[in-house]
């Protein structure tokens, strides 16, 4: 999906199981004019639906997401509210077939207000229930929270932590196949995690800010679970330190152009050694007549020249 192309509007059809269709929503996108659209089965409770976040990053100015209920889209007000305020950022909109919520209209985008009017009133109900509830506790006696985790039971604490790294893998995986095959090619070429870092986020062109600690961190949590390779971890081998230089390599050339043209000039000589990138071995930028001289002597006591 270009977002050179002209506004249009896209489709979202979602089912929950394998065992069901999308055929009655694509069916009723269709006759809604939504000729391109997506189809994805996943539950509504999991946010991180691949299809769904790769949709929303591909929609561009104009563009319309379409869907026939709201609940295909989001079974929360919260998630909801949190998918348009990510279109809005992208200049595109969205309509609900079987409701009045269309954003690119007036109408829309006030019955939009009156839900998020009520997803905050309902927030501000939970709380002063939360509120009131640890109150009641504290003078009963009793504490709020995991008793496991209070207790900090190892299995209690393990669970959270497995649960919480799941998490994170989800949310990492969602939109992986982005960047993790090219972090995976630049850490085989032997660039380190600051390198990697400012090539991943060059190929995101601008919607990528890793840093080198977060991305290594994601790594390593992918390798972990067997979700990227382990080698990924590896530490960079070390640079070879350069080769010392063959105090012979002059002479052996000065013999060679001698060969080929006896009657060389000192000065010819050493114009030739710069063009082989041979250098003084005491350092300068070029080669002193008398240096090639030395050269020129040294090649004939060897019987080189």
């Amino acid at each position: 999906m270009s977002h050179g192309k002209p506004p249009r509007p896209i489709g979202y059809a979602r089912v929950s199981t394998e065992e069901q269709s999308t055929r009655r929503q694509v069916d009723e996108l269709r006759a809604a004019g939504v000729a391109e659209l997506v189809e994805e089965r996943a539950s509504g409770a999991d946010r991180s639906r691949p299809v769904l976040a790769r949709l929303l990053r591909a929609l561009g100015p104009g563009d319309t997401l379409v869907v026939t209920k709201l609940d295909r889209l989001a079974r929360s007000l919260e998630h909801l509210l949190e998918v348009v305020r990510g279109l809005e950022a992208r200049g595109a909109f969205l309509r609900v077939l079987g409701d009045p919520i269309d954003t690119a209209t007036p109408q829309g985008r006030f019955m939009l207000q009156m839900l998020g009017a009520v997803a905050e009133f309902e927030r501000a109900l939970i709380r002063d229930r939360v509120r009131s509830g640890l109150a009641r506790a504290a003078r009963e006696g009793r504490r709020g929270g995991h008793p496991g985790l209070r207790a900090r039971d190892p299995e209690a604490v393990a669970r959270l932590r497995q649960a919480r790294d799941a998490r994170h893998r989800a949310r990492l995986l969602d939109g992986a196949e982005a960047w993790l095959p090219l972090l995976v090619r630049l850490r085989a070429e032997g660039c380190g995690w600051e390198e990697a870092a400012a090539g991943v986020n060059r190929h995101l062109s601008g919607q990528g800010s890793w840093s080198p600690e977060r991305l290594r961190r994601a790594a390593r949590s992918l390798a972990r679970a067997g979700l990227a390779p382990a080698a990924l971890l590896e530490p960079r081998p070390a640079p070879r330190p350069p080769a010392p230089p063959d105090p012979d390599e002059a002479v052996r050339a000065v013999a060679a152009l001698l060969g080929q043209t006896p009657g060389m000039t000192l000065r010819a000589l050493g114009a030739a050694l710069e063009r082989l990138r041979l250098r003084p071995r005491r350092g300068g930028a070029g080669w002193a007549p008398s240096s090639v001289a030395r050269l020129v002597a040294r090649a004939r006591a060897a019987g080189l020249a």
